[in-house]
């Protein structure tokens, strides 16, 4: 969930991100005191599911970047915050989504973002998974926890996989490297698979994963992934890298490589 939020105030701006952060944690939120700069970042790329607007402001109106937001990003959907209610029909003309009278709260925010116009994808966005730097994955806010390290990697490795099916004996090079893939050693396997699956399934996402006989993989359409929406080109996925993807595995190692080399200028 991408958010942008602009105030020519620098209080009130600070203010307003700090509960945007409360009131939504693995939200991508950009903050803007120029509402030019707001305008150039999504011209440049940036693509923002809410947008948080003050309406007085110094050179641009929040009614007038809204519209400008609305020409590139017709299903954005527009949250007014301001101190003055009379600009409330204004706001709803432009089929805004919301309006939050200062001071802001994060209640009010979660209100307006359990009733947005455009509702969200969130069968998507309730698992976001976090490859750039240590391996994370988060399920509605909340990240989940393993219980076996090996198959908190195992799932690691299958999302490096980018949805392509595994076999077992695959898996087995990758998380035991040198040991002999014996019935010892599959049956350890096993023991790590159905222990990713029982913890998926606690967490209510057991349809991230496809299992087949002697095949595993991911269901990339289930979650958020910074590593694939870079391979799609998203620039704040691009900016998010700095030069760590999944550090804490040393299989990941390749793929950094060709991640750094795609994020380089060409000259």
């Amino acid at each position: 969930m991408n958010f942008i939020a602009v105030d020519d105030e620098r209080l009130a701006l600070d203010n307003l991100l700090s509960k945007l952060k409360k009131a939504q944690p693995l939200a991508e939120i950009r903050g803007f005191l120029y509402p030019q700069a707001a305008l150039e970042e999504i011209q440049n790329g940036f693509c923002p599911d809410v947008a948080f607007l003050d309406v007085e402001m110094y050179g641009m109106s929040g009614i007038e970047l809204a519209l400008r937001f609305k020409e590139t990003f017709p299903k954005v959907n527009l949250i007014f915050v301001t101190g003055f209610s009379e600009y409330a029909p204004d706001a709803f003309a432009l089929h805004a989504s919301g309006y939050i009278t200062k001071p802001v709260s994060v209640e009010r925010i979660r209100e307006e973002l359990e009733n947005l116009r455009n509702p969200l994808s969130m069968g998507k966005q309730r698992i976001r998974v976090l490859t750039f730097g240590n391996f994370e994955i988060f399920v509605d806010g909340e990240p989940v926890k393993f219980q076996r390290s090996r198959s908190k990697e195992l799932l690691a490795y299958l999302v490096d996989r980018h949805g392509a099916g595994v076999t077992m004996a695959e898996l087995a090079a990758v998380l035991y490297e040198n040991r002999q893939y014996d019935r010892s050693l599959q049956n350890q396997l096993r023991v790590h698979i159905s222990d990713l699956t029982r913890t998926l399934q606690v967490a209510g996402v057991s349809e991230m994963i496809l299992k087949k006989r002697n095949f595993i993989a991911v269901d990339i359409t289930q979650f958020d992934c910074d590593y694939y929406r870079f391979l799609n080109g998203d620039v704040s996925a691009m900016n998010a890298f700095v030069g760590e993807y999944m550090s804490n595995y040393s299989w990941a190692e390749f793929t950094a490589g060709q991640v750094y080399f795609n994020q380089q200028p060409t000259k």
